[in-house]
């Protein structure tokens, strides 16, 4: 099948996604101990095969047999991934795809992150990306579409079940220099992005998390985690979050999708 998809910007650095990798294995490591075929998309990768390596390196801790798949849909990109891993024992597979999941050999991947993708396509375009990505996927499999800035300090990313659609939306940020939650409003994913505005559910979610923020300012005086852990306890009292204190002390907080969807039934779970 033709690639699916467009030519992203590419930019990548060693690192960058080492929040969403940490959460992979982490709180969503069951979908992918439980897998009896262990399959996992790394979507769009970029100018370099450095996140797949990464990838990679994370989820051998959860399952050593892991086979990671990059896909991307330029081929020059996938030529030069094959040639600076050609050394490695057993690196990652490298392949020409996009959003149909062409996996070398056939297979449906259990784990599909596509991080800094979506981003670069209009609003409009996500819901057809998400159901044609979750067509090729294993059942039960776990789909992260998510955006993070170039050094990964802040990102987001909203996890979506393969059968029953958007589960949770993740908050992840570099808590040391930290002025509010809301400085991660530029990273949302898509579809989230132009939907921080009154009225819409993301847009109470950060407000309600600058508000306890500045509440618990002076727990600052203990540092910043100290602050981020009174912040999450007190927005849990309103808000259905789905983490406890050890992921919030990563400076990591996850909120039910339905807190947070889009208003009008668009990209609802199930």
């Amino acid at each position: 099948m033709r690639p699916v998809g467009a030519i992203t910007r590419g930019t990548t650095g060693p690192g960058r996604l080492r929040r969403v990798e940490r959460w992979l294995a982490g709180p969503a490591a069951g979908v992918l101990r439980a897998a009896a075929d262990p399959l996992v998309v790394d979507l769009g990768y970029g100018a370099g095969p450095v996140t797949v390596l990464d990838l990679q390196r994370w989820l051998r801790r959860v399952r050593p047999d892991v086979r990671v798949v990059g896909l991307e849909i330029d081929p020059a990109r996938v030529e030069t991934a094959r040639a600076r891993t050609r050394h490695l024992p057993a690196p990652p597979e490298f392949a020409h795809g996009g959003f149909e999941l062409s996996v070398p050999g056939g297979g449906s991947p259990v784990l599909v992150r596509a991080f800094n993708v979506l981003r670069q396509y209009p609003e409009a375009e996500v819901a057809a990306a998400w159901d044609l990505l979750r067509s090729r996927m294993a059942p039960g499999g776990l789909l992260v579409d998510g955006t993070c800035d170039e050094i990964g300090r802040r990102a987001s990313w909203i996890a979506v079940d393969a059968g029953r659609g958007p589960l949770s939306l993740t908050v992840s940020v570099r808590l040391g220099g930290l002025q509010r939650p809301s400085d991660v409003a530029e990273r949302l994913p898509k579809a989230l992005i132009h939907r921080n505005v009154p009225g819409e559910g993301v847009h109470a979610w950060l407000q309600a998390l600058d508000a306890a923020w500045a509440r618990a300012a002076p727990l600052g005086t203990f540092g910043a985690r100290q602050r981020w852990l009174a912040t999450c306890r007190e927005v849990a009292g309103d808000f259905p979050l789905l983490d406890s204190p050890a992921r919030w002390r990563l400076g990591e907080v996850t909120v039910a999708w339905a807190a947070v969807a889009p208003a009008g039934g668009a990209l609802s779970a199930g």
